[in-house]
């Protein structure tokens, strides 16, 4: 898979990605042509979804979900201080009638009360209120905002020839309408990019306060998934980002030397009227304590020879126009992409970018602008990898149940007239799916597009001169195989961990409930249950995803991952909605709890507790009552625990979990071998049998082959004999009496 910088905005403008992360500052000396447009983009890229940031720190050093990069903590934006561990909220509140959650500071909260379903702004809070920080520093709530329910997005639209009467009002209904990101649809972000790109017009007259406000909702609309975006640019014929976009680069030079910074994007204006001879502007970001920007971060300077980035800059950009004509300049930074969406392209790698653009105004008659700009990328680190030593770990682990599974089955199928206990039909059931799962894992994971790479011919076709946009960031190879592969191992890993489930209760059933019959039809029942509600959820959850993503070519990816014919994994936004969550760990999560609560009941009451009902119980010895615990936990899945310790964001840590993990449920097939195959008195009696048997046959074999030794030593005794000359050098040849004797 290949990436390239794309330009989305226009001829002119300079789009750049931090592809070299491992030299700490980037600089970059940009020369505007003769008669070019006077307003220019870049693009400070940081990937999120392939890299992440490198851990050095001691356990848990970065608390409240911080993170340690450039050996410091980024917080989340509730929270700030060194160790992310001060409060940047305010707390749970309520309003006359209105009741908001937490919010953060610098941010718009909704409330939780929502117009009525009969209204026409259904379902969207009725009002909003900020969280501020007072002159001491501390946070506090404002006014609460309240709005009317007979407003959305699509009515203001139709009021845009009216703003400049009620441009307040509507920027208000505007901005409590998008309050709440999460429930933004295509549509919504359309008309709302429209209602605040006419606010921001100049030839519509609306009040600097709406102006400021519609600021906010440019900020609130950025927090909208990248999906709505794209879906929203891809239908919206008015290309209404570009005229937002357009809209706000002039704003940017009407705030005199004044500057807007909300979570999301930071405008910035510089006067010069007064200046004579002010010919370079120097735009400065410093770096924040979250991802969010903040007031402060921000800086201007005026009559500066170069760029003098420090330890805390994240961003400096020194626009030098070469004449005393230029009046204004502008700067807008976003702290996201998502506006600069293209019709044609589509993102598929998970890029956060940051978009600065500088707009000058003055006269625009053969000017020459020189523009120069450094930035500081983080210090990135590929996502964690299992080690080689690991790799082999598991697949010699895999290898060694296949074949403990495939002897267990073949065993319990051969005695099973011998036994005559369903035990032997669960215990089947089992071991079948784990050894599909098994064999697929070992001979199937991989994805045989892993290692193709993309030909120099296909990269010598892209026109790089005529800046031509292609389809996507990724090459689209479609494959299949993996996929279905991906459901196999779902659905197996799913069946396997189901019949753990209904071993623990036919157990239960056989030592807790030891008066009572089996529930009628039990065998075909769990049989049913087994196999048939795994296949349910695998299929739902291919639906869904086909559903909801099947007009793209790279739907498969929306449900396995990319390099392994395995489910796809959310980020931690997108994890709750994710069906990774919903149809793996959340069933296997309740089967585990279910197993553990019962291995609890028949351990203490059963396996290290007299059970006069049990006689078999009464004299077993402490070892035999060990090898019985480990014999249900194999059976129960209960080491499968473990994975929950791999989560840990400590490499360290989650190393060592990692090798406990592979070791001891790779080698569940062998487990399962061993305790019930090799332990049991009729696998030891045939064992037995076969023993003796290859035993006498070697006995009687090495009595052939003793006799045929002697045999062969009494002849060349004789030989030497009959050579006097040769019987002295050779007299230790001769045998011994006993010999000789026998």
């Amino acid at each position: 898979m290949w990436r390239k910088g794309v330009d989305l905005v226009g001829s002119c403008n300079c789009h750049m990605e931090l592809l070299n992360p491992k030299v700490p500052w980037h600089s970059k000396a940009l020369t505007v042509p003769e008669n070019a447009p006077s307003s220019t983009h870049y693009s400070d890229t940081e990937e999120k979804g392939t890299f992440s940031p490198p851990s050095s720190t001691p356990i848990e050093f970065c608390r409240n979900g911080g993170t340690w990069e450039n050996g410091r903590c980024i917080c989340t934006e509730e929270w700030k201080g060194l160790r992310c561990t001060i409060a940047n909220f305010c707390e749970n509140s309520t309003y006359m009638s209105f009741t908001f959650s937490r919010i953060p500071v610098g941010r718009y909260g909704p409330s939780l009360q929502t117009c009525d379903k009969n209204t026409v702004n259904a379902g969207s809070p009725i009002a909003i209120r900020l969280c501020s920080l007072s002159i001491y520093g501390e946070t506090e709530l404002q006014n609460v905002i309240i709005g009317g329910c007979d407003e959305n997005l699509e009515t203001l639209k139709m009021q845009i020839d009216n703003i400049s009467t009620i441009s307040v009002n509507i920027s208000t209904e505007a901005q409590i309408l998008t309050s709440d990101a999460s429930k933004l649809t295509p549509e919504n972000i359309t008309s709302a990019t429209k209602v605040v790109g006419q606010i921001f017009n100049i030839s519509r007259n609306a009040d600097s306060e709406a102006k400021k406000v519609a600021v906010t909702t440019v900020s609130q609309l950025l927090d909208a998934s990248e999906n709505v975006f794209q879906r929203a640019a891809a239908t919206d014929n008015d290309d209404s980002f570009g005229t937002l976009i357009e809209q706000v680069e002039t704003y940017s030079l009407s705030l005199g030397n004044d500057s807007i910074v909300e979570p999301n994007i930071a405008i910035q204006s510089v006067s010069l009227e007064n200046t004579m001879t002010a010919t370079s502007i120097l735009f400065s970001v410093q770096k924040g304590a979250s991802d969010s920007l903040a007031p402060g971060l921000t800086s201007v300077e005026t009559n500066v020879d170069k760029l003098h980035p420090d330890g805390q800059t994240e961003l400096q950009i020194l626009v030098n126009t070469n004449t005393s004509n230029t009046k204004k300049c502008g700067f807008v930074l976003y702290q996201k992409n998502k506006l600069f969406q293209s019709k044609i392209f589509t993102t598929r790698s998970n890029f956060s970018q940051k978009i600065i653009s500088s707009k000058v105004d003055g006269n625009e008659q053969d000017q020459s602008i020189n523009v120069k700009m450094v930035f500081s990328p983080k210090t990135f680190k590929k996502n964690y990898q299992y080690p080689e030593s690991l790799d082999i770990l598991s697949n010699v682990g895999c290898v060694l149940s296949i074949a403990g599974l495939a002897l267990t089955i073949i065993f319990q199928i051969v005695t099973r007239k011998v036994r005559k206990t369903s035990v032997t039909w669960v215990l089947v059931n089992l071991c079948t799916p784990m050894l599909i799962f098994n064999l697929l894992f070992v001979f199937g994971i991989e994805n045989s597009n892993k290692n193709l790479k993309t030909s120099d011919h296909d990269f010598n076709n892209i026109d790089f001169d005529n800046n031509v946009v292609p389809t996507r960031d990724t090459t689209d190879i479609p494959n299949y195989l993996c996929t279905v592969t991906a459901a196999f191992l779902h659905y197996f890993l799913l069946v396997t961990f189901t019949w753990n489930g209904l071993s623990s209760i036919q157990l239960y059933f056989l030592l807790i409930r030891t008066m009572k019959p089996f529930p009628q039809h039990f065998i075909l029942f769990i049989t049913l249950v087994g196999w048939g509600v795994p296949a349910i959820i695998v299929g739902v959850t291919t639906g869904l995803v086909y559903s909801q993503n099947g007009s793209d070519s790279q739907w498969e990816l929306d449900y396995r991952q990319e390099e392994f014919c395995w489910l796809k994994t959310s980020d931690s936004n997108g994890f709750i909605t994710s069906s990774f969550l919903w149809s793996f760990i959340m069933p296997i999560t309740v089967i585990l709890i279910s197993n553990i609560v019962i291995f609890i009941i028949i351990t203490v009451k059963v396996l290290w507790q007299n059970n006069q009902n049990l006689t078999s119980t009464k004299k077993n010895s402490t070892l035999k009552k060990i090898f019985s615990t480990l014999s249900i936990a194999v059976i129960f899945g209960i080491t499968w625990i473990l994975a929950y310790f791999m989560l840990i964001s400590n490499d360290e840590i989650r190393h060592v979990f990692s090798y406990i993990f592979c070791l001891l449920n790779t080698t569940q097939g062998l487990q399962l071998f061993l305790l019930y195959t090799i332990r049991t008195k009729i696998f030891q009696s045939e064992a037995s049998k076969v023993f003796k048997s290859l035993f006498s046959s070697v006995g009687k074999v090495k009595s052939r082959l003793c006799w045929t030794s002697l045999r062969l030593r009494l002849r060349m005794y004789n030989m030497l004999k009959s050579f006097p000359v040769l019987h002295e050098h050779f007299r230790l040849l001769e045998p011994s009496a006993t010999t000789e004797e026998m």
